[in-house]
């Protein structure tokens, strides 16, 4: 019981040492207001730092520069009734908010002139084409919405750039879709079962995110979908959204011997990362993604140990702290019945591998329609760590600053409207305190403090939690 305690004495100080107060500004927001919405970014150009804070009657902007310290606020009239989703910035530097309808039918973008003090409003609408929104996200001060029609094979890509709109489609009905039955299925169908998750390979992905069996990447001007349907192989496809082409590519799942097995991938540092298991063996395998040659497997049984781990077999039930699973046999019975997936994260020195599964969602049907929910709330997980040499190690693992940000977030409940972003190599957590009525912004690293030498592991922020504003998504 000592042990625990001081486990979580110097866990609590890692979470709370670990950040540093960057800003405070004083902002009136009410509590009653239920439009409120605030985004706190990064410009990637300039590296200034902007805070949106949209009530139901104003968008105030604040704008700090690249040593973060206050520049400018301004407060404009919201002028749309609309949701906030998303953002971009101008060459000059000044940004673009986008505001949608709940049906997504149409954007307004509007332009903030900081200096001018102006507001400029351009009006986009979709298709008249039944189409609907699979997902949305910024990158690289871009703002892209994909959309998909109803009736055709088509993947629709709007990029959202300056105060002008690029579209481009396309066509997937000419490639083959198998099911894992072998049976063709359409293009529609796999997204339809599938949506599409946004991955940023260079951040942390939580597990929950990693283990759905579509995923989207951003890399050089080209969209990289990968597919993980049919547990037979990851179907993936490379759209050029300069040319619009489509390149077609299928990577083996690595073989195991029994059925019923469940997979999945993760792709970053030009590495495709797949995973295979059933209850009776786990097999992991990374492969070129431009040669498709293998570059490592690792196996293990249901009677043996997992020796390719970095930390004990957990259990994770709700929000409750982590039990350890002793048998990998134990582990595999719970894993097969889970949305299983593996997400990737490297540094200068390592990759770090966290391999699990996330609990599946089914569609309930009552009077109101159908609504999806968790019927499993249980998640197990384990962590590996390889070298650059492709070499799995073993060495204690200190806290990413996710995991930092998430254990202060547990002990600070007057944080509202979370913003969690990459910046330089650190990360900011944005938030609101209606106590205070401030906007606060604090940094966060990675790592404990130099005088602690604990693994933090059982506060692993593998799996993500609820903030007030992400991507939206219409499905």
């Amino acid at each position: 019981m000592k042990k625990l305690l001081l486990l979580f004495l110097l866990v609590s100080n890692s979470a709370l040492f670990s950040q540093t107060m960057l800003s405070s500004f004083p902002l009136d927001l009410k509590k009653t207001d239920e439009n409120i919405q605030i985004l706190n970014v990064e410009n990637k150009q300039t590296h200034d730092v902007f805070v949106f804070a949209a009530s139901g009657e104003n968008i105030t902007i604040l704008k700090y520069n690249s040593a973060l310290f206050f520049k400018d606020q301004l407060t404009f009239p919201k002028t749309v009734n609309k949701l906030l989703v998303g953002y971009s910035f101008g060459e000059d530097g000044n940004p673009y908010l986008y505001w949608a309808s709940e049906d997504f039918k149409n954007i307004i973008a509007v332009k903030y002139s900081l200096e001018n003090k102006t507001v400029k409003m351009v009006k986009f609408d979709f298709p008249s084409i039944p189409n609907y929104i699979v997902t949305n996200f910024q990158e690289n001060n871009t703002f892209y919405v994909l959309s998909k029609y109803e009736d055709q094979q088509v993947l629709i890509v709007h990029t959202f750039k300056n105060g002008i709109v690029e579209k481009k489609e396309f066509d997937f009905s000419s490639f083959d879709f198998k099911n894992r039955n072998a049976q063709l299925i359409t293009f529609n169908k796999v997204v339809d079962e599938n949506p599409i998750e946004k991955i940023d390979a260079d951040d942390f992905t939580p597990l929950d995110k990693s283990a759905q069996k579509s995923k989207i990447y951003l890399k050089n001007n080209h969209l990289i979908l990968t597919l993980d349907y049919n547990t037979k192989n990851t179907h993936v496809f490379d759209m050029d959204l300069e040319n619009q082409t489509i390149k077609e590519k299928s990577f083996p799942q690595p073989l195991i011997d029994k059925s019923n097995n469940v997979s999945n991938s993760f792709l970053v540092d030009d590495k495709l990362y797949q995973i295979n298991a059933n209850k009776y063996v786990i097999v992991a395998e990374i492969k070129d993604y431009n040669s498709g040659q293998i570059l490592k497997t690792v196996s293990t049984l249901k009677n043996d140990t997992i020796n390719f781990k970095n930390s004990p077999l957990f259990l994770l039930t709700d929000s409750r702290r982590p039990v350890e699973l002793k048998k990998t046999g134990d582990f595999l019975n719970r894993l097969a019945f889970l949305n299983i997936g593996l997400t990737a994260f490297k540094n200068k020195q390592n990759t770090f591998i966290t391999i699990g599964g996330s609990p599946k969602e089914e569609e309930y049907y009552n009077i109101y329609g159908n609504f999806p929910q968790t019927y499993n709330s249980q998640s197990v997980y384990f962590e590996s760590v390889l070298n650059n040499n492709l070499d799995f190690i073993k060495e204690p693992q200190q806290p990413f600053a996710a995991d930092n940000i998430y254990y202060f977030l547990g002990l600070q409940k007057r944080a509202a409207f979370q913003n969690i972003f990459k910046f330089k190599d650190y990360y900011i957590l944005g938030y609101y305190d209606f106590t205070s009525k401030q906007f606060i912004m604090r940094k966060f690293n990675d790592g404990f403090m130099p005088e602690e030498n604990t693994n933090p592991i059982i506060n692993k922020a593998v799996f993500s939690k609820p903030t007030s504003f992400g991507e939206i998504k219409t499905r």
